[in-house]
């Protein structure tokens, strides 16, 4: 049955979905007087990306009366390594008509987990959503974006937080899952000069999530002179037994001040030493 009386809509969703192409698209088509069009998806496919022709083929074809097409869709595939796959190059080549807007789009391959992920958008100041960010990742400015996951086999080294802070400028919410050490930490090891690295700050965050973190990323959210945090606002999730290599079991100063800022500790149903609350004054 035909939906005519819609004539803008938008799909934001934070959860991977499965059934783009059996559900999403045909309820799309059904607005067939759809003149303004949002779509922000994380969309797990089998053998393909959503591309430019997807797009043409299976959407835009189908509303006559669409004006104004806003996307970021991040397609992604399990068992990528027995599957060929497009190119960033072909990705690209597939909005060579979208004229009006200069599309954005990048590869992410994860070889250990035989998963790869494509992302594909435009208007990055108005998404609300952005999946996963790892190195690859090309910039720009989203000032919607409250929530990230920063994701990777190979290490973040300290500019990439950098590029981050200036992305992502009104983030609250991020976790990190990386288990590889940075390659140039020795570089900017020293904790009391502040000229061997830029000190980054993330003035909203209010959530940090550590689990999967290797400690030299620890050590980046912790150290007042590789980050600086806002004062008695954020909450770590984080195991007590990484909390403790990375404050050399509480004593470090060089984590001090950040802690003394933490509102809150989330230790995955451990409870902070009576020894230690003193490092944690907030908390």
């Amino acid at each position: 049955l035909s939906i005519p009386n819609i004539k803008c809509f938008s799909v934001h969703c934070e959860q991977t979905t499965n059934v783009y192409h059996e559900i999403i698209v045909p309820f799309l088509r059904r607005m067939s007087n759809l003149e303004k069009l949002s779509l922000n998806l994380d969309i797990s496919v089998r053998n393909t990306f959503i591309d430019g022709n997807d797009l043409k083929q299976n959407i835009i074809n189908h509303l006559s009366l669409l004006k104004r097409f806003e996307f970021h869709i991040c397609s992604n595939i399990y068992n990528s390594n027995q599957i060929h796959l497009q190119s960033k190059e072909d990705i690209q080549h597939t909005f060579r008509d979208f004229k009006d807007d200069q599309v954005i789009s990048y590869i992410d391959h994860f070889e250990e987990r035989e998963w790869r992920l494509c992302h594909i958008y435009l208007n990055p100041e108005k998404l609300r959503y952005y999946y996963l960010v790892t190195n690859h990742f090309p910039g720009g400015l989203f000032t919607c974006v409250r929530k990230i996951t920063l994701k990777e086999e190979h290490p973040f080294e300290h500019e990439f937080f950098l590029r981050i802070a200036q992305s992502f400028p009104f983030i609250t919410f991020l976790t990190i899952e990386n288990s590889k050490s940075q390659n140039n930490k020795l570089s900017k090891e020293s904790e009391n000069n502040n000229q061997v690295c830029s000190t980054i700050k993330y003035p909203y965050l209010t959530a940090l999530t550590l689990y999967f973190a290797h400690d030299d990323y620890i050590e980046e959210f912790l150290i007042h002179t590789k980050i600086c945090l806002p004062d008695n606002t954020v909450h770590i999730n984080i195991y007590l037994e990484q909390l403790e290599r990375v404050t050399y079991n509480f004593t470090r100063d060089a984590t001090r001040i950040n802690c003394a800022k933490l509102r809150s500790l989330c230790l995955n149903g451990y409870r902070l030493p009576e020894y230690a609350k003193n490092y944690f004054p907030n908390v």
